[in-house]
């Protein structure tokens, strides 16, 4: 691989681990403004509009037909409707750090959504090791020997069932959408506009009780949070994503779900004042190598 090539495909790596691992911090921001709902709507909002503007300056072509559409929404609705209030329901009770932490487990509630509902054949051995292991860090995450801790029961359930959905939704995209051959950019358009379109109801009704859109003061830190968080993680990122796997593979492109931790940390830690205890980057480290098993890193015969 040349060097031009090799630089290129590292600098969609980064990119993606710095944008993806700071959306915990912007929805940390974001709801010094809005409600979990309003992130919810408007990021996945934005994001439909930024995805809009590719699909025209491309001449990408929009997904037709209802049955398409009807598959597309319930993609979009595990992952991307639901995750997103719940992780802005969990934010307001946790850090962000402890939130970017936990869904680095998404790899292992896949597992386990794959092994229930989408199972087509038996498990491998380095699956099940990797499923508990995973759980095992999860559960030191957590710090289970002192319950909850100070940790609010509601909010990690919450975190706990945002994950649970992205590892409904990973295997439901690859069964039911993407035999469809749809373009990219077109998929993840149809998944957060149909998003976008179901929470605006709940968002307007949310605002009506509250007689505003807002739940605190507009401040600018918030509205670029958003825009960030629309623009860029909901938006762009999704199309440099696909971009990678199609340069490097699967194997070197998912393995950007293993930085959005270290980032979210970092960045809790010095720009929010978080603080974290040591079985949270212990549990991480324990997740991570449970995913790496799952996913087969460790097997002397993974394919690319």
């Amino acid at each position: 691989m040349s060097q031009i090539k090799t630089t290129s495909w590292v600098y969609k790596f980064l990119f993606l681990g710095l944008v993806w691992g700071s959306s915990f911090l912007l929805i940390a921001l974001g709801l010094e403004t809005l409600s979990p709902t309003g992130i919810a709507f408007w990021r996945t909002a934005i994001g439909a509009l930024t995805l809009l503007a590719v699909l025209l300056v491309a001449r990408i072509p929009f997904v037709r037909g209802w049955l398409t559409w009807f598959k597309i929404w319930i993609a979009g609705l595990f992952m991307s409707a639901i995750p997103a209030v719940l992780f802005g329901y969990a934010e307001q009770h946790l850090t962000s750090a402890l939130a970017s932490i936990i869904n680095a487990s998404t790899p292992i509630f896949t597992v386990i959504a794959i092994m229930i509902a989408f199972r087509a054949e038996k498990p491998k051995r380095e699956v099940v090791i990797g499923l508990l292991i995973g759980l095992g860090g999860v559960f030191v995450v957590l710090g289970i020997w002192n319950g909850f801790g100070t940790n609010e029961p509601l909010a990690i359930g919450a975190l706990i069932l945002a994950v649970s959905c992205y590892g409904i939704g990973s295997p439901f995209l690859r069964r039911y959408v993407e035999p469809l051959k749809l373009k990219p950019e077109a998929a993840v358009f149809g998944q957060v506009f149909t998003s976008a379109l179901t929470l605006l109801p709940f968002y307007l009704v949310g605002s009506l009780t509250t007689g505003s859109f807002t739940v605190g003061p507009v401040t600018f830190t918030a509205v670029l949070a958003m825009l960030s968080l629309g623009i860029l993680g909901t938006g762009i990122a999704y199309v440099v994503y696909y971009k990678l796997l199609a340069q490097v593979g699967s194997a070197i492109g998912s393995a950007v779900t293993y930085m959005s931790p270290i980032v979210g940390v970092i960045l809790g830690v010095l720009l929010l004042g978080e603080t974290i205890t040591w079985n949270e980057p212990v549990g991480a480290a324990i997740v991570l190598l449970g995913a790496a098993f799952a996913q087969g890193r460790f097997s002397r015969n993974r394919q690319k």
